[in-house]
């Protein structure tokens, strides 16, 4: 601590100037600088600056007298203003209207001008134009013309088997379900009391971007299929080495969705390159290729067991397509959507659907009729990008996009549980899927932060949270055999396993 001496109090200051200490305008009357004030019209003003923006050269507002700007115009102009310089624009004469009584012969507002040619073609490129477009076109090779629609044609699908043999001992392929693991996998779902996970106990590496989907094998769930932004489909196995089964290469974007059929054999993909696939489990085969030349969202098989040819996709353009996948034509559109379809989910025995769509809305539909039967829209909605059936099939979880989880009954009135709302975590922006446990006691969400909550179905308090990924959790799956067991699927291009 230095104590400065009364004598050093009064001397100059040493040493080099303020920067910030600007002294070149003392009377600032604003922050930056100063401001004059003028008495002028607004008509002057105006005058002056259309002048000024015409011809480059207006009058000097501290001196009427003087002009400022292209001197070039002024002794053109003779220093005129804008209302001093008369066009000489001479009026074009139209040619006449005609008779309304003659047919053919009336041609009123759109007759032409009397100085313009009768034939007026349309407009177009000129010579010029056409054989250097020609040129260009004659030296694209045709393998860069038609390098997109190559990749995604049907016919180019490839699969790769990653393990040593694709059969036992006994002559049975990964389909069939492992008696060795001390868990009943032919069992009810949900018939024991789930509990919340706590460790991480694997991670599956091998997306080499972000997994937007993951799906648990109908019924076994003793594989897990993933969907990634690399444009590939991965089939793991969720026991014995927890590797890689199968890889699906067949689409030339980010594949969007997946889903499986009821027993598993079969499952589809829908991709950004307007593709969508309908794959077997089992050998890995394309079996059938669909389009509707429009990016799909979303894609679902109907549940019901003598429906399984019957899947739904909704579209970038705003409208529901129901394929055969047998023929594969489309039977069906739903259209009454003004945004684009974000979720399908089949509800009171597969007789309806429910679907939610970019414009802020949740209509319902009878399977097979394209009329809405119940509409929801309220002002203060936002868009609900995800949704999921809840075991008991009475309820559907929709994470809206104002960072809260809505709760609609999934019978006749399709109404709003107003007390169920699940709040907490940040989605504002993503698709993020929440999941129920087998026994529907907990409902869990990722979020964009990288955590999973998981909150009491009861409370509707928030039980549990924990950091899971290092980017946005776009995916969260319970086992429906194993108690505590949650899969998790984030952008950071990884799939964890916790228990």
């Amino acid at each position: 601590m230095h104590n400065v001496p009364y004598q050093d109090l009064a001397r100059p200051l040493a040493g080099p100037s303020n920067p910030f200490n600007s002294t070149e305008i003392v009377n600032k009357n604003i922050l930056t600088g100063f401001v004059e004030e003028h008495a002028i019209s607004d008509f002057t003003f105006s005058t002056m600056e259309r002048t000024y923006m015409n011809y480059g050269y207006t009058v000097n507002p501290d001196s009427q007298d003087q002009l400022i700007g292209s001197a070039k115009n002024i002794a053109e102009y003779g220093g005129a203003t804008i209302h001093d310089i008369k066009k000489n624009d001479v009026k074009r004469k139209r040619k006449p209207k005609g008779d309304p009584s003659v047919v053919g012969g009336y041609k009123g507002p759109w007759a032409g001008f009397e100085d313009e040619g009768e034939e007026r073609g349309l407009s177009g490129p000129t010579e010029e134009e056409k054989a250097a477009l020609e040129a260009a076109l004659a030296s694209t090779p045709a393998a860069v013309v038609k390098a997109v629609e190559a990749v995604a044609d049907p016919g180019k699908e490839k699969t790769v088997f990653h393990g040593k043999s694709e059969f036992d001992y006994l002559g049975r392929t990964y389909m069939h379900a492992p008696t060795d693991v001390g868990v009943n996998l032919n069992g009810d779902a949900g018939s024991q009391e789930c509990f919340i996970p706590k460790t991480l106990i694997h991670t599956w590496t091998g997306h080499t971007k972000g997994v937007n989907m993951i799906r648990f094998l109908p019924k076994t769930a003793h594989l897990i299929l993933s969907a990634s932004m690399d444009t590939k489909v991965k089939l793991w196995d969720v026991y014995n080495d927890r590797k890689c089964l199968r890889t699906f290469m067949g689409h030339s974007k980010a594949v969007k969705a997946i889903d499986f059929s009821n027993d598993g054999r079969k499952f589809l993909t829908c991709s950004y390159d307007k593709w969508i696939k309908l794959w077997d489990t089992e050998t890995g085969q394309c079996i059938r290729s669909f389009t509707t030349r429009r990016i799909p969202y979303c894609i679902k098989f109907n549940p019901a067991a003598e429906q399984q040819n019957i899947f739904l996709t909704g579209c970038a353009d705003k409208k529901v397509y129901q394929f055969d996948a047998n023929s594969g034509k489309v039977v069906q559109e739903y259209d009454q959507h003004l945004g684009a379809v974000n979720t399908i989910t089949f509800v009171d025995d597969n007789r309806r659907f429910v679907t939610t769509s970019d414009d802020k809305t949740l209509r319902a539909w009878e399977y097979g009729i394209p009329v809405v039967i119940k509409y929801i829209a309220e002002p203060d909605m936002h868009s609900m990008p995800a949704v999921t059936l809840d075991p008991s099939k009475k309820f559907i979880a929709c994470q809206s996009l104002d960072n809260q989880i809505l709760i609609y009954s999934a019978k006749d009135r399709f109404k709003l549980q107003r007390k169920k709302v699940f709040k907490g975590h940040l989605i504002a922006g993503y698709a993020c899927q929440p999941g129920f446990s087998a026994d529907g006691r907990f409902l869990m969400s990722g979020d964009s932060e990288g955590k999973v909550w998981f909150w009491d179905w009861k409370t509707c308090k928030v039980f549990k949270k924990f950091k899971a990924h290092e980017n946005v959790v776009m995916d969260c799956q319970w086992h429906p055999h194993e108690a505590s067991k949650v899969a998790t699927c984030s952008w950071d291009g990884t799939i964890k396993y916790w228990d």
